[in-house]
């Protein structure tokens, strides 16, 4: 049996984007996958608008705390690092791995606008699953 791989989604804040990311590689990663999220400067919160589009999807992100990447860095090495498109403000992790996702931060969008960020980042995590 393989061993399972390992992920870390980060973003600034780990509000959003990092946090429903680890959502959808628990999602469809099954047992197969270790998901973390992590922020450069967390906010020490889940925004509830990540909260509410992740339970359209039956998928309780209420559960999830925000982290920094000093809280994960336990976990590395990782076969993935993931970016969300915050440049220099994420610093390195040990990986086999390392891509930026360029996704834009949602934090102010309203609710049409947010989903559209959930479902890219929905897209994004099983292409990445599928190549891991």
């Amino acid at each position: 049996m393989s061993q399972k791989k390992k992920v870390l989604f980060v973003c600034v804040e780990n509000s959003n984007r990092s946090q429903m990311s680890q959502a959808f590689a628990k999602i469809y990663g099954e047992n197969r996958v270790e998901a973390y999220s992590a922020g450069s400067k967390p906010s020490g919160k889940i925004n509830p608008k990540a909260i509410a589009a992740m339970k359209e999807l039956d998928y309780d992100l209420s559960t999830h705390q925000s982290k920094s990447l000093k809280e994960v860095e336990q976990y590395a090495p990782f076969d993935a690092v993931v970016t969300m498109g915050c440049g220099d403000a994420c610093p390195w992790m040990p990986a086999k791995n390392f891509l930026d996702w360029e996704i834009p931060d949602p934090k102010e969008m309203n609710e049409k606008d947010f989903r559209k960020v959930r479902n890219l980042i929905s897209e994004k995590v099983q292409t990445l699953l599928s190549v891991l």
